[in-house]
């Protein structure tokens, strides 16, 4: 992308060249772990804890140097967790929603103390226009939804809403749901994101109150459950329908959980 974007801005002229603009949304996760205390800034070291943050580490590290080297316009932008609607149902908040309203358990990463700043869709697509219409090329922008909550946090807030809009079974609350799960290796315990940067330079600021957000997005998905139905059968067929090729030359079905 950095190489046919390089080729494009060669062809423009005038106005055409000085309006583009490369955008790399990345996330937080590049940097690391934080303790109890502090922020991720434009200027934390980059710390990487996973196979998946140290390949969006190294993305960064590429549009950057394609900005150095060869001049091209690129903004890079680190975000929070993102939630809202039309997430995949494997993330935190839909996986919970959809089990509960199914009556199935309500997996937590071990003891669900690890801490997210949360930062609505919808928010941070106004951010990226944003950046995209005032942001410098060559600087970094961070992207949070000031509403720093550890996962138990998030998913007895999640239950007390569904327990207002749909009852539980028997009368119970939807937090009986709730059980632990081995915790994930490497599983980062806190990210938090200082926008000071970002609303200085560009006057944004989230909209959104994790409130707010969270009971819009309950909303959606108990009202698109068929969508959701959708899209993990979808994803289901493509894992178990794929085809690979031993090394021997034969063929074998592979076979994934979602």
């Amino acid at each position: 992308m950095l190489e046919s974007a390089a080729a494009y801005i060669a062809r423009l002229d005038g106005d055409e060249r000085s309006r583009f603009r490369f955008l790399h949304v990345s996330t937080d996760e590049v940097f690391g772990s934080l303790g109890l205390d502090g922020t991720f800034d434009e200027n934390s070291q980059y710390q990487p804890n996973s196979p998946y943050s140290a390949t969006k580490a190294a993305s960064d590290h590429l549009a950057r140097a394609w900005h150095h080297t060869y001049g091209l316009p690129v903004i890079i932008s680190n975000c929070s967790n993102n939630y809202g609607p039309r997430q995949f149902p494997e993330k935190l908040i839909p996986l919970m929603i959809l089990n509960a309203a199914e009556g199935k358990a309500l997996p937590v990463y071990g003891d669900g103390h690890q801490v997210r700043d949360w930062l609505h869709v919808e928010d941070h697509v106004r951010a990226l226009v944003s950046i995209v219409d005032r942001g410098r090329p060559g600087e970094v922008y961070c992207v949070g939804g000031e509403a720093e909550r550890t996962n138990m946090d998030v998913v007895l807030t999640l239950c007390r809403l569904l327990d207002e809009c749909r009852s539980p079974a028997r009368g119970k609350s939807h937090a009986d749901l709730i059980s632990h799960v081995p915790d994930r290796p490497g599983h980062d315990r806190r990210y938090a994101i200082n926008t000071d940067k970002i609303y200085r330079e560009l006057g944004w600021i989230p909209q959104e109150s994790f409130e707010s957000g969270l009971a819009k997005t309950v909303e959606w998905y108990l009202g698109n459950l068929e969508w959701c139905q959708t899209v993990v059968a979808a994803a289901a067929l493509r894992l178990t329908g794929a085809v690979a090729r031993k090394t021997d030359g034969t063929l074998f079905q592979t076979k994934r959980s979602v």
